[in-house]
């Protein structure tokens, strides 16, 4: 699929990852809409990023606040031809900890946000592009999700957004067998150290060791990186139903 003049949908687009992936996608002539719960930011980053981008406050683990959504950005920049899911929450506790097991709500709202989201998000942009013209090869859309390296070497503590994350990469196979016949492909990149919003709570020094535990190169991603590869997998239409990972040859230690 071509970028330029193309409508494509950014969740989490204001901020980290998400907003890399919209700077990249406008700067290579395409529309995006952002769809993010945080309205301040949400606003902002549309702002910056000019007429090529629109901000929709959106729920993702929400079936009405999605719809809503999809629809107002399809009336602003007409139908959707590609949905980059970015959106996500970080969690860590132990199952048995100083203060005691593991709370059952935090595991659920990571799950929810981050697995249940995500494939909720799936489901309703697929259900628009169905009706696209097709395209060279008889394609009408394509879906990219991000999972974590964590999905398959979570840490200690890990245990909710591990099954978050492993969720969505399991899911994107027999997503993309599911939306062939649609001409719709499913992909999923599971990022590894990045420099975003998430990275930037720990202190510099931290954050340098942790680039410097990456193989090569001994660095944190940028946010452009990952972007680069979403780029890569709308224009290769022969990418389908796999999961990449993006993360200097790393596997992260027990703790």
């Amino acid at each position: 699929m071509q970028i330029q003049d193309q409508h494509f949908v950014v969740t989490g687009g204001s901020s980290g990852l998400g907003q890399g992936v919209a700077t990249h996608l406008i700067g290579m002539g395409a529309n995006v809409s952002l769809f993010d719960v945080n309205a301040v930011a949400g606003t902002q980053t549309a702002s910056d990023l000019g007429s090529c981008a629109e901000f929709f406050q959106c729920d993702i683990t929400r079936e009405s606040s999605v719809t809503e959504s999809l629809d107002s950005a399809v009336g602003h920049f007409g139908p959707i031809n590609g949905l980059i899911n970015c959106a996500g929450i970080p969690g860590a506790q132990r199952i048995l900890g100083k203060h005691g097991t593991h709370d059952l709500e935090s595991f659920s709202r990571i799950v929810q946000v981050n697995l249940i989201g995500t494939f909720n998000m799936i489901r309703l942009a697929a259900e628009q592009m169905q009706s696209n013209s097709p395209g060279e090869d008889g394609e009408r859309g394509v879906i990219i999700s991000t999972a974590s390296v964590a999905a398959f070497d979570g840490q200690i503590g890990q245990a909710a957004y591990a099954a978050s994350k492993a969720g969505v990469a399991s899911m994107t196979l027999p997503l993309a067998r599911e939306l062939a016949r649609f001409g719709i492909r499913v992909l999923t990149i599971a990022p590894g150290l990045f420099k975003t919003p998430m990275m930037d709570v720990l202190p510099d020094e931290v954050q340098k060791s942790l680039g410097e535990s990456v193989p090569f190169p001994k660095r944190l991603g940028q946010p452009s990186e990952f972007a680069q590869l979403v780029q890569q997998m709308i224009e290769n239409r022969l990418l389908n139903g796999e999961t990449v990972r993006l993360d200097g040859s790393i596997r992260l230690a027990a703790q």
